[in-house]
């Protein structure tokens, strides 16, 4: 081990929520702060938490956060002594952190060597298998052709996951049921792979359709120390990515547990590892199965430093700096449960479609018992289609599973996002499901890889349609809005009064309400301290208050209820316990504007990029069959034919930049 390089000025060469948290540690370990930024990000939370800060170029991460001479430069004019990578972009790329060391600086991450050993999902299958480490079935990428592919796969049997051999995140992985669907969803792999990972090398294994998803955190000194920091349960997957995390994993055997811990241990000394690493493992019927090592901080530490009481982060900062571990691993103890959930700005309602633009309102339920928010994000910000769609993360803490599950869901109840659709719902559908609670006990219920599929139906629902206090919360609010809107500059003028006092009597207005359910139209009449709206035959008496934060005290005649109202533009969102009510204010006396359908247009449902086009004009299609591919926040999306037909026209090419709405398709039916 060289001599200890103590660290005073680190760059965090990310953005985000992680470059947030990243300065945070550093900054009370009394280390200066140096933050990156593209074009996209100039006013971000990361920029503004670090102590300074500089711009590395365009917003494509490929020109300023993979930009690694850019961010080498940017670590120069600063005077920095070391850089963290964070998560994704560089924190994986052995090249990056041998041209740090090159440059004189701390990287703070794995040697380059174990990066490459592990980076590479081939070469560190068959390190595990030499370590005595199951893995499935599988190749270890040598040969990429596609010949070679289809008869490795057909070796192995299918079903068989096809995966890129570099990166993570369940990027570019596909499921593939049988031979005639494999030249498909090897192109399209591969395609994802290069994009995200600029590496599109492939390999096979064998596909568990419903195992759980278990990882063990470990770290690691330059004195030949090696411990593990307990595992993490990460079952709960979209699309081969992570929804909700949980330590430690819950249903597992007191010796499973050991053989984990033990299995992730050789795995990282096998290849000389050192700082913060994870082994992540697939577990059936109480056998596991080693799938790689991700060399990096991952996206769920934080439930492993709630329930060890460590900072992760500062950790890492020490072991790079050449300290020797802070704890042995009789010193690591662990307590109670954490559970996290990944708020994302995507709509569940629209196959998750991720979701670009500003957010109007952001208010995350900080401050409370057993509650941590990590976010790179504040109202006002903007969510780009450059980078992913993850806005924050929400973690609880608890003595048990099942007070770290109701403290979570109590949070997402109380987090209130408008401007874009979330997954805020979805994650307290998951956290409220039986067969997720059953796990309370620390059996962990079907907690698997298949438990979104599985309940799909329950976790999707629609919810129903606003009740009659919503309604009249939503009234009021409206009556309230429109009452300020209307006030003179001269408060003390009698047209200033609000009461609807005319010389024939009181006014009455009519308030019409859109919402999911349709239209709810309500007659208002001012009274003493409030008002009486008609809704059909019903006659409710409302009176209360609405400050400039538009939080709501409201009795409903003899009820009280409470609200929070936010307006954008014509519409407004209302938050009522836990549940959140998009309606918007239309004039009644304006006739209904007509809606146009045609669903032989197909339009770009969000800004991006063009990487395929599997169709032509004139091609006759099956319904569900792919016409365009777009890039967008690191993730492909198909737009898939919504019925037969023919293509009569293409809009777009192959390296099109698409705005949202862009026509793209026009597919006649057919006759």
């Amino acid at each position: 081990m060289s001599a200890p390089r103590p660290i005073r000025t680190l760059l965090v060469a990310n953005r985000g929520e992680i470059a947030v948290r990243v300065i945070r540690t550093a900054r009370r370990m009394g280390l200066a702060t140096v933050a990156v930024f593209s074009d996209a990000d100039a006013g971000a939370a990361h920029v503004m938490a670090a102590d300074t800060a500089l711009r590395i170029g365009p917003p494509p991460a490929r020109a300023s956060y993979l930009d690694a001479g850019a961010i080498l430069a940017a670590a120069r004019a600063t005077g920095a002594d070391a850089v963290h990578p964070g998560y994704g972009f560089l924190a994986e790329n052995a090249e990056f952190a041998e041209a740090c060391a090159a440059a004189g600086l701390v990287f703070v991450g794995p040697p380059p060597a174990a990066i490459r050993a592990m980076g590479d999902k081939g070469r560190s299958r068959a390190l595990m298998q030499a370590a005595g480490i199951p893995v499935l079935p599988g190749t270890q990428g040598e040969d990429q052709a596609p010949e070679a592919l289809a008869a490795a796969a057909a070796a192995i049997g299918f079903p068989v996951l096809v995966k890129p051999s570099a990166g993570g995140g369940g990027k570019g992985m596909r499921v593939v049921a049988d031979a005639a669907a494999l030249p498909e969803a090897l192109a399209a792999a591969r395609r994802e792979a290069a994009s995200a990972f600029g590496d599109d090398r492939l390999i096979l294994e064998r596909y568990l359709p419903a195992p759980r998803h278990v990882e063990v955190q470990v770290f690691a000194d330059g004195f030949g120390r090696t411990v593990h920091l307990f595992e993490r349960g990460c079952s709960v997957q979209r699309r081969h990515q992570k929804v909700i995390e949980e330590a430690p994993a819950p249903g597992l055997s007191d010796a499973l547990r050991q053989g984990l811990r033990q299995a992730a241990i050789r795995c990282a000394e096998a290849v000389g590892y050192i700082g913060a690493g994870t082994v992540e493992f697939l577990v059936a019927d109480d056998h596991f199965f080693a799938m790689e090592m991700n060399t990096r901080l991952q996206v769920e530490h934080p439930v492993t430093e709630a329930i060890t009481g460590l900072d992760l982060v500062e950790w890492q900062i020490r072991v790079a700096g050449g300290e020797p571990l802070p704890l042995g691993q009789e010193a690591i103890a662990a307590s109670g449960h954490a559970v996290e959930a990944r708020l994302c700005a995507e709509d569940p309602a629209r196959d998750f479609l991720p979701q670009t633009g500003r957010l109007v309102h952001f208010d995350l339920p900080a401050g409370r018992a057993g509650i941590r928010i990590d976010a790179g994000v504040r109202a006002g910000d903007s969510v780009s289609v450059h980078y992913d769609s993850l806005i924050a993360k929400v973690i609880a803490h608890g003595a048990d599973r099942g007070e770290a599950v109701r403290r979570l869901h109590a949070a997402l109840a109380a987090t209130e996002v408008v401007g874009l659709a979330t997954n805020r719902a979805f994650l307290a559908a998951i956290l409220a499901h039986p067969a997720f609670t059953a796990g309370t006990a620390g059996a962990g219920g079907d907690v698997d890889t298949g438990f979104i599929e599985r309940h799909r139906a329950d976790l999707l629902a629609e919810a129903p349609p606003p009740d009659e206090p919503v309604i009249a919360l939503a009234a009021f609010a409206a009556l309230r809005r429109a009452e300020q809107a209307a006030l003179p500059e001269d408060h003390a003028s009698p047209w200033s009064a609000t009461d609807g006092w005319r010389l024939g009597g009181r006014a009455t207005l009519p308030v019409a309400l859109e919402h999911d359910g349709g239209t709810t139209r309500i007659e208002a009449a001012w009274r003493d301290g409030g008002y009486e709206l008609r809704l059909g035959e019903a006659v409710h008496r409302v009176e209360g208050s609405m400050d400039g934060e538009g939080r709501i005290a409201l009795r409903l005649d003899d009820r009280l209820v409470r609200a929070r109202a936010v307006a954008e533009g014509a519409g407004l969102t209302l938050f009522v316990d836990g549940q959140e009510h998009r309606v918007t204010l239309v004039d009644p006396r304006q006739p209904p504007v007509a809606h146009r359908s045609d669903a032989g247009h197909l339009a770009s449902p969000m800004p991006g990029l063009v990487i395929a086009v599997p169709a032509a004009p004139g091609d006759a299609v099956e319904k569900g069959a792919p016409l365009v591919v777009i890039e967008a926040m690191k993730m492909e999306h198909t737009i898939a034919a919504p019925r037969a037909g023919r293509v009569q026209s293409i809009a777009v090419a192959v390296g099109d930049q698409v705005a949202a709405g862009a026509e793209l398709v026009v597919l006649e039916a057919e006759s």
